[in-house]
Protein backbone atom coordinates (compact mmCIF):
# COMPACT_ATOMS: atom_id res chain seq x y z
CA UNK A 1 0.00 0.00 0.00
CA UNK A 2 1.41 3.41 -1.37
CA UNK A 3 0.68 5.97 1.85
CA UNK A 4 0.65 9.72 1.21
CA UNK A 5 3.15 10.70 3.88
CA UNK A 6 4.25 14.52 4.02
CA UNK A 7 7.75 15.41 2.56
CA UNK A 8 8.58 15.74 6.41
CA UNK A 9 7.40 12.29 6.85
CA UNK A 10 9.36 11.02 4.12
CA UNK A 11 12.65 12.70 4.92
CA UNK A 12 12.02 10.89 8.58
CA UNK A 13 11.38 7.85 7.10
CA UNK A 14 14.58 7.88 4.91
CA UNK A 15 16.50 8.51 8.14
CA UNK A 16 14.99 5.78 10.65
CA UNK A 17 15.62 3.49 7.44
CA UNK A 18 19.21 4.38 7.05
CA UNK A 19 20.28 3.90 11.03
CA UNK A 20 18.31 0.77 11.02
CA UNK A 21 20.43 -0.73 7.87
CA UNK A 22 23.25 0.64 9.86
CA UNK A 23 22.88 -0.45 13.08
CA UNK A 24 20.82 -3.66 13.49
CA UNK A 25 22.80 -6.59 14.22
CA UNK A 26 23.01 -9.47 11.64
CA UNK A 27 22.46 -12.01 14.56
CA UNK A 28 19.24 -9.89 15.65
CA UNK A 29 18.16 -10.18 12.18
CA UNK A 30 18.73 -13.34 11.78
CA UNK A 31 16.43 -14.58 14.57
CA UNK A 32 13.91 -12.25 14.19
CA UNK A 33 13.25 -13.52 10.50
CA UNK A 34 13.53 -17.07 11.44
CA UNK A 35 11.51 -16.86 14.57
CA UNK A 36 14.13 -17.63 16.76
CA UNK A 37 13.25 -16.45 20.80
CA UNK A 38 15.58 -13.74 22.06
CA UNK A 39 17.41 -13.97 24.58
CA UNK A 40 17.64 -11.42 27.96
CA UNK A 41 20.65 -10.36 26.53
CA UNK A 42 19.31 -9.77 23.44
CA UNK A 43 16.83 -8.13 24.20
CA UNK A 44 18.50 -5.31 26.80
CA UNK A 45 21.37 -4.80 24.70
CA UNK A 46 19.02 -3.73 21.81
CA UNK A 47 17.04 -1.73 24.02
CA UNK A 48 19.51 -0.11 25.49
CA UNK A 49 21.08 0.85 21.96
CA UNK A 50 17.94 2.38 20.84
CA UNK A 51 17.56 4.18 24.20
CA UNK A 52 21.11 6.01 23.10
CA UNK A 53 19.37 6.94 19.86
CA UNK A 54 16.27 8.43 21.72
CA UNK A 55 14.12 5.99 19.80
CA UNK A 56 13.33 3.69 22.41
CA UNK A 57 9.82 4.78 24.53
CA UNK A 58 8.71 5.99 21.16
CA UNK A 59 5.19 6.54 23.02
CA UNK A 60 6.35 8.27 25.86
CA UNK A 61 5.98 12.41 26.63
CA UNK A 62 9.13 14.64 25.77
CA UNK A 63 9.23 15.17 29.86
CA UNK A 64 10.35 11.29 30.36
CA UNK A 65 12.66 10.86 27.33
CA UNK A 66 10.09 9.94 24.70
CA UNK A 67 11.20 11.46 20.94
CA UNK A 68 8.50 13.90 20.31
CA UNK A 69 6.74 12.49 17.20
CA UNK A 70 3.61 12.53 16.35
CA UNK A 71 1.33 9.43 15.46
CA UNK A 72 2.15 9.18 12.06
CA UNK A 73 5.89 9.05 13.09
CA UNK A 74 5.66 6.39 15.58
CA UNK A 75 3.90 4.48 12.85
CA UNK A 76 6.76 5.06 10.24
CA UNK A 77 9.27 4.02 13.02
CA UNK A 78 7.66 0.91 13.38
CA UNK A 79 7.21 0.14 9.82
CA UNK A 80 10.94 0.69 9.00
CA UNK A 81 12.04 -1.51 12.49
CA UNK A 82 10.08 -4.34 11.08
CA UNK A 83 11.49 -3.92 7.36
CA UNK A 84 14.61 -4.30 8.64
CA UNK A 85 14.28 -6.83 10.65
CA UNK A 86 14.89 -5.44 14.21
CA UNK A 87 13.34 -6.87 16.99
CA UNK A 88 10.51 -4.85 18.98
CA UNK A 89 12.14 -6.12 22.12
CA UNK A 90 10.25 -6.41 25.52
CA UNK A 91 6.94 -4.49 25.96
CA UNK A 92 6.40 -4.92 29.35
CA UNK A 93 7.87 -2.08 30.61
CA UNK A 94 8.16 0.39 27.80
CA UNK A 95 4.75 -0.20 26.41
CA UNK A 96 2.91 -1.38 29.02
CA UNK A 97 3.95 0.12 32.88
CA UNK A 98 5.59 3.21 31.47
CA UNK A 99 2.36 4.88 30.67
CA UNK A 100 0.44 3.73 33.48
CA UNK A 101 3.01 5.14 35.56
CA UNK A 102 2.71 8.38 33.68
CA UNK A 103 -0.96 8.99 33.66
CA UNK A 104 -1.18 7.38 37.12
CA UNK A 105 2.18 7.60 39.39
CA UNK A 106 3.00 9.67 42.47
CA UNK A 107 5.70 12.23 41.38
CA UNK A 108 8.35 9.89 43.09
CA UNK A 109 7.18 6.65 41.32
CA UNK A 110 7.86 8.39 37.97
CA UNK A 111 10.83 9.59 39.31
CA UNK A 112 12.16 6.01 40.69
CA UNK A 113 10.61 3.60 38.20
CA UNK A 114 10.67 5.32 34.47
CA UNK A 115 14.30 6.34 33.54
CA UNK A 116 15.25 2.70 35.09
CA UNK A 117 12.82 1.15 32.17
CA UNK A 118 14.52 3.28 29.72
CA UNK A 119 18.01 2.10 30.36
CA UNK A 120 16.54 -1.34 30.67
CA UNK A 121 18.17 -1.44 34.40
CA UNK A 122 14.34 -3.16 35.94
CA UNK A 123 12.75 -5.87 33.73
CA UNK A 124 9.69 -5.92 34.72
CA UNK A 125 6.61 -8.67 34.22
CA UNK A 126 2.81 -8.47 34.54
CA UNK A 127 0.80 -10.13 37.12
CA UNK A 128 -2.64 -9.93 35.80
CA UNK A 129 -3.99 -13.82 34.80
CA UNK A 130 -4.75 -16.34 37.87
CA UNK A 131 -5.23 -19.96 37.46
CA UNK A 132 -9.12 -20.69 37.38
CA UNK A 133 -9.87 -17.34 36.14
CA UNK A 134 -9.09 -17.20 32.07
CA UNK A 135 -9.61 -14.23 30.78
CA UNK A 136 -12.01 -12.78 33.75
CA UNK A 137 -9.44 -10.62 35.64
CA UNK A 138 -12.27 -9.29 37.45
CA UNK A 139 -12.56 -13.06 39.56
CA UNK A 140 -8.60 -12.48 40.63
CA UNK A 141 -8.21 -14.12 43.92
CA UNK A 142 -4.55 -12.59 45.36
CA UNK A 143 -5.28 -10.67 48.11
CA UNK A 144 -2.88 -7.64 49.60
CA UNK A 145 -4.02 -7.26 53.25
CA UNK A 146 -2.95 -3.69 54.91
CA UNK A 147 -0.72 -4.42 57.85
CA UNK A 148 0.55 -0.84 58.94
CA UNK A 149 3.17 0.75 56.12
CA UNK A 150 2.81 -2.61 54.63
CA UNK A 151 0.41 -5.00 52.27
CA UNK A 152 0.87 -8.76 52.75
CA UNK A 153 -0.01 -10.55 49.75
CA UNK A 154 -1.01 -14.36 49.37
CA UNK A 155 -1.88 -15.79 45.99
CA UNK A 156 -0.77 -17.00 42.11
CA UNK A 157 -0.53 -15.60 38.98
CA UNK A 158 -0.05 -17.35 35.57
CA UNK A 159 1.28 -17.65 32.32
CA UNK A 160 3.57 -14.72 33.47
CA UNK A 161 6.31 -14.16 30.65
CA UNK A 162 9.59 -13.48 31.78
CA UNK A 163 9.05 -13.77 35.62
CA UNK A 164 12.30 -15.66 35.36
CA UNK A 165 14.44 -13.04 34.15
CA UNK A 166 12.25 -10.13 35.72
CA UNK A 167 13.32 -7.85 38.60
CA UNK A 168 9.52 -6.61 39.36
CA UNK A 169 6.18 -7.36 38.75
CA UNK A 170 2.92 -5.05 38.31
CA UNK A 171 0.46 -6.78 39.64
CA UNK A 172 -3.03 -6.54 40.11
CA UNK A 173 -4.34 -7.41 43.63
CA UNK A 174 -7.73 -7.49 45.50
CA UNK A 175 -7.66 -5.20 48.60
CA UNK A 176 -11.16 -5.48 49.19
CA UNK A 177 -13.99 -8.37 49.02
CA UNK A 178 -17.20 -6.25 49.32
CA UNK A 179 -18.78 -4.65 46.32
CA UNK A 180 -18.51 -5.06 42.85
CA UNK A 181 -15.80 -7.14 42.48
CA UNK A 182 -14.19 -4.80 39.48
CA UNK A 183 -14.16 -1.78 42.80
CA UNK A 184 -11.97 -3.97 45.20
CA UNK A 185 -9.00 -4.23 42.72
CA UNK A 186 -5.56 -2.59 43.39
CA UNK A 187 -2.31 -2.46 41.06
CA UNK A 188 0.36 -2.91 43.11
CA UNK A 189 4.42 -2.41 42.16
CA UNK A 190 6.31 -5.72 43.35
CA UNK A 191 9.76 -5.91 43.73
CA UNK A 192 10.68 -10.09 42.79
CA UNK A 193 13.21 -10.39 45.43
CA UNK A 194 11.15 -10.16 48.17
CA UNK A 195 10.50 -12.96 50.65
CA UNK A 196 8.08 -15.16 50.01
CA UNK A 197 7.81 -14.88 46.35
CA UNK A 198 8.30 -18.25 44.19
CA UNK A 199 8.94 -18.77 40.35
CA UNK A 200 8.02 -22.03 38.14
CA UNK A 201 8.68 -22.46 34.68
CA UNK A 202 6.10 -23.50 32.22
CA UNK A 203 7.51 -24.68 29.11
CA UNK A 204 5.04 -23.81 26.21
CA UNK A 205 4.22 -26.03 23.36
CA UNK A 206 7.14 -24.56 21.06
CA UNK A 207 9.46 -25.72 23.13
CA UNK A 208 10.59 -22.59 24.88
CA UNK A 209 10.83 -21.24 28.38
CA UNK A 210 9.39 -17.86 28.81
CA UNK A 211 6.38 -18.23 30.50
CA UNK A 212 5.98 -19.04 34.27
CA UNK A 213 3.63 -19.04 37.64
CA UNK A 214 3.99 -16.79 40.47
CA UNK A 215 3.53 -17.90 44.38
CA UNK A 216 2.90 -15.19 46.31
CA UNK A 217 3.04 -16.30 50.05
CA UNK A 218 2.95 -13.78 53.19
CA UNK A 219 5.00 -11.52 50.69
CA UNK A 220 5.27 -7.78 51.87
CA UNK A 221 5.28 -5.06 49.43
CA UNK A 222 5.63 -1.30 50.62
CA UNK A 223 2.29 0.45 50.56
CA UNK A 224 3.80 3.44 49.17
CA UNK A 225 4.48 0.71 45.86
CA UNK A 226 0.47 1.20 44.86
CA UNK A 227 -0.40 3.18 41.72
CA UNK A 228 -3.51 5.65 41.78
CA UNK A 229 -5.60 4.99 44.76
CA UNK A 230 -6.87 1.80 46.41
CA UNK A 231 -9.90 -0.35 44.42
CA UNK A 232 -8.63 1.80 40.84
CA UNK A 233 -6.77 -0.91 39.84
CA UNK A 234 -9.59 -2.08 37.93
CA UNK A 235 -9.48 1.37 36.10
CA UNK A 236 -5.63 1.40 35.43
CA UNK A 237 -5.55 -2.26 34.17
CA UNK A 238 -8.07 -1.42 31.21
CA UNK A 239 -6.17 1.43 30.25
CA UNK A 240 -2.71 -0.46 30.14
CA UNK A 241 -4.64 -3.09 28.22
CA UNK A 242 -5.78 -0.77 25.57
CA UNK A 243 -1.95 -0.38 25.21
CA UNK A 244 -1.13 -4.15 25.12
CA UNK A 245 -3.64 -4.56 22.61
CA UNK A 246 -3.11 -2.10 20.14
CA UNK A 247 0.65 -2.94 20.09
CA UNK A 248 -0.35 -6.72 19.62
CA UNK A 249 -1.68 -6.41 16.80
CA UNK A 250 1.61 -6.13 15.04
CA UNK A 251 1.10 -4.38 11.51
CA UNK A 252 4.67 -3.79 10.90
CA UNK A 253 5.77 -7.00 11.76
CA UNK A 254 3.02 -8.76 10.02
CA UNK A 255 3.69 -6.60 6.70
CA UNK A 256 7.51 -7.82 7.15
CA UNK A 257 6.22 -11.08 7.72
CA UNK A 258 4.25 -11.50 4.34
CA UNK A 259 7.22 -10.10 2.41
CA UNK A 260 9.21 -12.86 4.05
CA UNK A 261 6.57 -15.46 3.09
CA UNK A 262 6.23 -13.95 -0.42
CA UNK A 263 9.71 -14.27 -0.22
CA UNK A 264 10.03 -18.07 0.90
CA UNK A 265 7.64 -19.10 -1.53
CA UNK A 266 9.69 -18.03 -4.38
CA UNK A 267 12.45 -19.55 -3.47
CA UNK A 268 10.43 -22.78 -3.20
CA UNK A 269 9.24 -25.42 -5.22
CA UNK A 270 6.37 -28.01 -6.22
CA UNK A 271 6.04 -29.78 -9.22
CA UNK A 272 9.52 -28.29 -10.86
CA UNK A 273 8.08 -24.56 -10.50
CA UNK A 274 8.24 -21.86 -7.92
CA UNK A 275 5.49 -22.52 -5.40
CA UNK A 276 4.88 -18.73 -6.22
CA UNK A 277 3.58 -19.60 -9.18
CA UNK A 278 0.96 -22.30 -7.88
CA UNK A 279 -2.67 -20.97 -7.97
CA UNK A 280 -4.30 -21.98 -4.66
CA UNK A 281 -0.87 -20.36 -2.88
CA UNK A 282 -1.48 -17.01 -5.11
CA UNK A 283 -4.87 -16.92 -3.56
CA UNK A 284 -3.76 -17.73 0.05
CA UNK A 285 -1.07 -15.27 0.03
CA UNK A 286 -3.36 -12.43 -1.35
CA UNK A 287 -6.24 -13.48 0.95
CA UNK A 288 -3.53 -13.02 3.63
CA UNK A 289 -2.23 -9.57 2.06
CA UNK A 290 -6.77 -7.91 1.66
CA UNK A 291 -6.65 -9.09 5.64
CA UNK A 292 -3.76 -7.30 6.15
CA UNK A 293 -4.73 -4.33 4.57
CA UNK A 294 -7.87 -3.80 6.24
CA UNK A 295 -6.03 -4.24 9.60
CA UNK A 296 -3.86 -1.45 8.18
CA UNK A 297 -6.71 0.60 7.73
CA UNK A 298 -7.95 0.45 10.98
CA UNK A 299 -4.89 0.94 12.69
CA UNK A 300 -5.17 4.14 10.81
CA UNK A 301 -8.39 5.23 12.42
CA UNK A 302 -6.44 4.69 15.68
CA UNK A 303 -3.57 6.88 14.90
CA UNK A 304 -6.00 9.54 13.61
CA UNK A 305 -7.58 9.53 17.02
CA UNK A 306 -4.30 9.50 19.02
CA UNK A 307 -3.12 12.41 16.92
CA UNK A 308 -5.90 14.44 18.73
CA UNK A 309 -4.38 13.48 22.30
CA UNK A 310 -7.09 10.62 22.37
CA UNK A 311 -6.00 7.37 24.30
CA UNK A 312 -6.66 3.94 22.55
CA UNK A 313 -10.20 2.85 23.61
CA UNK A 314 -12.33 0.24 22.31
CA UNK A 315 -11.06 0.25 19.35
CA UNK A 316 -7.91 -1.58 20.67
CA UNK A 317 -10.26 -4.65 21.29
CA UNK A 318 -10.99 -4.86 17.16
CA UNK A 319 -7.22 -4.42 16.18
CA UNK A 320 -6.14 -7.18 18.94
CA UNK A 321 -8.83 -9.26 17.06
CA UNK A 322 -8.00 -8.63 13.97
CA UNK A 323 -4.27 -8.30 14.25
CA UNK A 324 -4.15 -11.88 15.57
CA UNK A 325 -6.52 -13.35 13.07
CA UNK A 326 -4.02 -12.13 10.46
CA UNK A 327 -1.07 -13.47 12.43
CA UNK A 328 -2.28 -16.58 12.71
CA UNK A 329 -3.05 -16.89 9.33
CA UNK A 330 0.77 -15.87 8.62
CA UNK A 331 1.86 -18.41 10.48
CA UNK A 332 -0.26 -21.20 8.88
CA UNK A 333 1.63 -20.58 5.40
CA UNK A 334 4.74 -20.32 7.11
CA UNK A 335 4.17 -23.82 7.40
CA UNK A 336 2.68 -24.92 4.14
CA UNK A 337 5.19 -23.20 2.23
CA UNK A 338 8.42 -24.53 4.35
CA UNK A 339 6.39 -27.99 4.18
CA UNK A 340 9.21 -30.36 5.30
CA UNK A 341 11.45 -28.02 6.17
CA UNK A 342 9.50 -27.20 9.09
CA UNK A 343 9.67 -30.39 10.81
CA UNK A 344 10.35 -28.78 14.39
CA UNK A 345 12.29 -31.61 16.54
CA UNK A 346 14.95 -33.66 14.66
CA UNK A 347 16.55 -36.57 16.61
CA UNK A 348 18.87 -34.09 19.47
CA UNK A 349 16.59 -32.10 19.22
CA UNK A 350 18.14 -30.13 16.02
CA UNK A 351 15.60 -27.89 14.24
CA UNK A 352 14.92 -27.62 11.07
CA UNK A 353 16.62 -25.27 8.13
CA UNK A 354 17.30 -21.54 7.76
CA UNK A 355 13.99 -19.73 6.79
CA UNK A 356 12.33 -22.47 8.03
CA UNK A 357 13.72 -23.44 11.22
CA UNK A 358 11.04 -22.28 13.79
CA UNK A 359 7.77 -21.94 11.30
CA UNK A 360 6.46 -24.90 13.15
CA UNK A 361 7.32 -24.16 16.88
CA UNK A 362 5.97 -20.29 16.26
CA UNK A 363 3.11 -21.51 14.47
CA UNK A 364 1.99 -23.79 17.45
CA UNK A 365 2.83 -21.30 20.15
CA UNK A 366 0.67 -18.51 17.67
CA UNK A 367 -2.19 -19.91 18.82
CA UNK A 368 -2.52 -18.56 21.99
CA UNK A 369 -2.55 -14.98 20.29
CA UNK A 370 -6.21 -14.91 20.15
CA UNK A 371 -6.19 -15.72 23.85
CA UNK A 372 -3.29 -13.95 25.67
CA UNK A 373 -4.33 -9.94 26.52
CA UNK A 374 -7.50 -10.97 26.39
CA UNK A 375 -9.82 -13.53 24.27
CA UNK A 376 -11.15 -12.81 21.34
CA UNK A 377 -14.36 -13.48 23.43
CA UNK A 378 -13.25 -10.35 25.84
CA UNK A 379 -12.81 -8.63 22.54
CA UNK A 380 -16.43 -8.85 21.35
CA UNK A 381 -17.91 -7.84 24.61
CA UNK A 382 -15.79 -5.16 24.52
CA UNK A 383 -17.03 -4.12 21.18
CA UNK A 384 -20.84 -4.89 21.45
CA UNK A 385 -20.71 -2.60 24.20
CA UNK A 386 -19.31 0.09 22.55
CA UNK A 387 -21.63 -0.88 19.80
CA UNK A 388 -24.63 -0.73 22.39
CA UNK A 389 -23.90 2.43 24.07
CA UNK A 390 -23.65 4.25 20.78
CA UNK A 391 -26.56 2.89 19.47
CA UNK A 392 -28.19 4.05 22.24
CA UNK A 393 -27.18 7.92 21.82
Amino acid sequence: MDIDFSPEDRAFQQEVRAWFKAHTPAELKRKTVTGEMLQKDDIVQWQRRLDTQGWLVTGWPKEHGGPGWTPTQRYIFDLERAAASAPVGLSMGVIMLGPVLVAFGTPEQKAQYLPRIRRCEDWWCQGYSEPGAGSDLASLKTTAVADGDDYILNGSKIWTTYAHWATHMFCLVRTSSTGKKQEGISFLLIEMDRAGIEVKPIVSIDGEHHLNQVFLTDVRVPRKNLVGREGQGWDIAKYLLTHERTSIAGVADCKAHLANLYTAAGERRSGGRPLAEDGAMRLKLARAEIELMALEYTNFRVLADTATGKAPGPESSLLKTMGTAVQQTLSELDVEIAAEMAWPWHEGGELGHGRYAHAMPRYCFSRAATIYGGSDEVQKNVLAKMLLAGGAR
